[in-house]
């Protein structure tokens, strides 16, 4: 929470208890949520609210960076890296999980193509989906050249 706080007081914005409500249950969950699942939970804690408010204290944020849209399922996820608008995002399809991961390599030649395009992005997302360790994913071949 403190680093919420930090990253608001940067952007300017201030972390209200709504918005620490809703970042508090999207954190609570490994996997990508939804608004409307966001908005049961804070329900079934006595918490009743309109969907537009949750879904404005989801924009604020995301907009501090705090929490990241899983752009293909129209969810939420926490940021546990640090990342403000760039993520590679790997999405287990058995369990739902949704994890984060280093990318620098990925991302310098996302930076390279839209610098020879001339294109200034202002953020990127690359969802990889597949299996986690847990669901089989440790069971794959490596990749053709690997060690």
């Amino acid at each position: 929470m403190e680093r919420a706080r930090e990253a608001f007081q940067v952007k300017g914005l201030k972390l209200t208890p709504l918005r620490q409500s809703v970042l508090r249950e999207i954190a609570a969950s490994h996997k990508a949520i939804g608004a409307y699942e966001v908005l049961d939970r804070l329900a079934t804690r006595g918490e009743r609210l309109a969907p537009i408010s949750v879904y404005r204290a989801i924009e604020a944020l995301v907009s501090a960076g705090i929490v990241h849209r899983f752009e293909s399922r129209n969810a939420f996820f926490a940021c546990h890296a640090g990342h403000q608008m760039r993520q590679l995002v790997l999405a287990c399809e058995a369990c739902g999980r949704v994890a984060e991961a280093d990318a620098d390599a990925v991302f310098a030649a996302i930076d390279s193509c839209t610098d020879r395009a001339g294109f200034a992005p202002k953020g990127a997302i690359v969802e990889v989906r597949g299996l986690c360790a847990s669901c089989g994913g440790g069971d794959r071949e490596p990749a053709h050249g690997s060690a």
